[in-house]
């Protein structure tokens, strides 16, 4: 994929699950949310592997080791093992490792998805800032994290401790809803001590590299649900995506996505794996897309019928057409509406 502007979603005369060698997934708002397997995941993914696509799980989220979400996955009926398992825990401890000397001390705000990969290479974790640390890193710890272990770090960073973090993520979806998630953490340090950390998650290129590390992808398509971290994170790295529509993006902002956040393709679920996607042309002053055509012009307008999809589809090409490398400010509502999204 070029760096260039993108104005529509591409085309695919093949499976994505076929074009691709590798799928890069992100866990939560794609394949579960609150634990659960999001509709028609299990057996998508099943057709994916069979068709003979390696299946990557590449999450944000550090809480929980790479054997624990391998674990639950398979609960879930994805068979799957450790190694197919990337965490933002991985790529930060390797961040920090490249920069501090082997078995130097690290404070641990988080959980043990942190303490595995540390020791993984070759650093120690630690409790307190007392027990001098070359280095905090803090990553998402659960709803149970004690507010003190924010002091901790502060502590720490206070005294010229350098400072990391899994990733910045804002919220994070769950059975019941939104909740705040690392960022919102990291937030409540930076506010406190007016450090920055090194930040190693999606969509920065620590992550990336890490995955492609552990995958070998030589053709990898990146699927996820978040434009600020998975979308943005295919641009950094230079390869394709897939947006679902199953966790925390929703129409509106899919159509005011800068060029950093537009997908390359855009499906509902992960069936779009399984399925080619269709052409979206010029017609006349707009763009049509299956029964749909869509024009920007006071606002975003859409004439037609058909598959939901393809109208949005169809609306996305109007409006980064318009937006071209800004965000498109036109009113979606009376268009988004037509289409129940």
């Amino acid at each position: 994929m070029s760096q260039s502007v993108r104005t529509r979603p591409e085309a695919s005369g093949q499976a994505l699950s076929e074009a691709y060698d590798t799928a890069l997934l992100d866990l939560d708002g794609v394949v579960y949310a609150g634990g659960n397997a999001i509709a028609h995941a299990v057996e998508s993914l099943a057709a994916a592997r069979a068709g003979g696509m390696h299946l990557a799980y590449v999450t944000n989220n550090a809480l929980r080791t790479p054997d624990t979400v391998a674990d639950h996955l398979t609960e879930l009926g994805i068979p799957t093992g450790a190694d197919d398992v990337i965490t933002s825990a991985q790529a930060v401890a390797r961040l920090i490792s490249d920069q501090v000397p082997s078995g130097a001390r690290v404070l641990v705000i988080g959980g043990d998805g942190l303490r595995v990969a540390l020791r993984e290479r070759g650093l120690e974790p630690v409790e307190s800032a007392d027990d001098d640390p070359v280095a905090v890193v803090q990553g998402y710890g659960g709803p149970e994290l004690p507010w003190g272990r924010f002091a901790e770090a502060c502590y720490a960073i206070a005294r010229g401790v350098p400072w990391y973090a899994s990733n910045t993520d804002l919220t994070i979806p769950g059975a019941r809803g939104i909740a705040p998630g690392n960022g919102a953490a990291v937030e409540v340090v930076r506010i406190a001590t007016g450090a920055e950390p090194q930040v190693a998650g999606k969509p920065l290129p620590p992550m990336h590299r890490e995955t492609i590390l552990r995958t070998g992808a030589e053709r990898p398509l990146v699927v996820g649900d978040r434009l600020d971290t998975d979308i943005e994170g295919a641009f950094n790295g230079e390869v394709d995506s897939l947006l679902v529509l199953t966790g925390v993006t929703d129409g509106a902002r899919l159509l005011a996505a800068p060029p950093q956040h537009r997908p390359t393709y855009v499906d509902a679920d992960l069936r779009g794996m399984l399925t080619g996607q269709p052409e979206v042309t010029q017609a006349g002053d707009g763009f049509r897309c299956g029964g749909w055509t869509a024009t920007a012009g006071t606002e975003l307008e859409l004439d037609g019928d058909g598959e939901a999809l393809d109208g949005l589809r169809a609306l996305c090409a109007a409006a980064w057409t318009a937006a071209g490398d800004g965000v498109c400010t036109l009113d979606p509502g009376k268009a988004l509406a037509r289409l129940g999204l």
